[in-house]
């Protein structure tokens, strides 16, 4: 009968995970099946692009079944970087991991003396990055270029994210929908939508608490799953002007909360295509007020918008031609297409 081969104890991998990447993912799960308990080290130093809190906590998203430590001692990077390299980690080292360390797995040179320098035996892991083609450096330099090794957790940091912004009856969920069907991407649905439906399209002053908690919700689990651009229908900007049109008034933490949300982009929609009337629109003759409380509220609140006019197709190639800056040299291509020519540039050496 086969057997499977002795397990490690403890295993060990360290690195700055910035951001972390699905070769990450990759070393940390080849680590994880030879060790019975395996150990993550997030290192950090402060001023760095993105905070270590959040790379930890992104690496215990995406490992949950591991010890994930931040290291935010600002100690050198490399043994080359300072003479007493050595000596100023190995007591950070054993105090994140006080037990016995088996077994160190990285991709670095400085493996094999890391190792030794604990007592652990080495296994080298994707050296030449031809299991998961990036490095963490490529990460950085263009995230929509290699989205596909991003993992999901830390895809809402550099999602775009596009909001459909405006008066009723505009196009504005059409727009949304069919944007997403051209980035290759997800929308966010209008939560107020599905929640009113069931009462007949009747919001009340309580319902907006909710319905701010909602689309809030939904977008930031939606994040996780966009191909590079996040569409909303709505926001919550949006929903403090309803409730100053319906109530007079915004609760206080509603208001911080749309202050405090970021979004990259708005797309305004005019008020210049025909009314269609449905269960939850209520305030046609209102609409010129409607638009100029949604522009003074993007002014307002210092956030980037491109008005959205003329006829559907106009809208649409307005609104492709206002995201496709956000996104660098792929955008315009389809993600099939940017998939192939980013796997020719690897296939060619060049770089990711």
């Amino acid at each position: 009968m086969d057997q499977d081969p002795p397990r490690y104890r403890r295993g060990m991998i360290l690195g700055k995970f910035m951001p972390p990447t699905q070769g990450h993912r990759y070393l940390a799960g080849f680590t994880a099946r030879l060790c019975d308990r395996l150990t993550v080290l997030v290192c950090s130093k402060p001023g760095q692009p993105i905070p270590g809190h959040c790379r930890a906590a992104w690496m215990r998203d995406m490992l949950p079944h591991c010890d994930v430590v931040h290291i935010p001692d600002d100690l050198p990077d490399a043994p080359e970087d300072h003479p007493g390299f050595w000596q100023l980690w190995l007591p950070v080292i054993r105090r994140a991991i006080p037990e016995p360390i088996d077994l160190v797995c990285t991709s670095e040179d400085y493996g094999p003396e890391l190792a030794r320098r604990v007592g652990a035996a080495y296994l080298p892991v994707d050296r030449s990055r031809n299991g998961v083609p990036v490095s963490g450096t490529a990460m950085r330099a263009d995230p929509y270029a290699n989205w596909r090794h991003l993992p999901e957790a830390v895809r809402p940091w550099y999602c775009r994210r596009v909001v459909i912004f405006g008066p009723e009856s505009t196009g504005k969920s059409t727009l949304a929908e069919r944007l997403a069907r051209h980035y290759g991407t997800v929308w966010v649905p209008e939560y107020a939508r599905g929640y009113l439906d069931p009462k007949g399209g009747k919001c009340e002053q309580a319902d907006i608490a909710a319905i701010v908690r909602g689309q809030a919700a939904s977008e930031d689990e939606l994040a996780r799953q966009a191909y590079r651009v996040l569409i909303c229908d709505t926001d919550t900007v949006t929903t403090t002007i309803w409730s100053e049109v319906y109530y007079n008034g915004v609760e206080p933490w509603i208001r911080d909360l749309a202050r405090e949300r970021r979004h990259d982009l708005y797309l305004l929609c005019d008020i210049d295509v025909p009314w269609v009337d449905d269960t939850q629109r209520d305030m046609p003759h209102r609409r010129e007020e409607f638009r100029d409380r949604c522009r003074a509220a993007l002014e307002a609140h210092g956030r980037p918008y491109v008005w959205i006019r003329g006829d559907w197709e106009t809208r649409f190639r307005t609104a492709i031609a206002a995201i496709d800056p956000l996104l660098g040299p792929l955008a315009s291509a389809p993600p099939v297409a940017a998939q192939e020519r980013l796997t020719t540039a690897l296939a060619a050496g060049a770089a990711p």
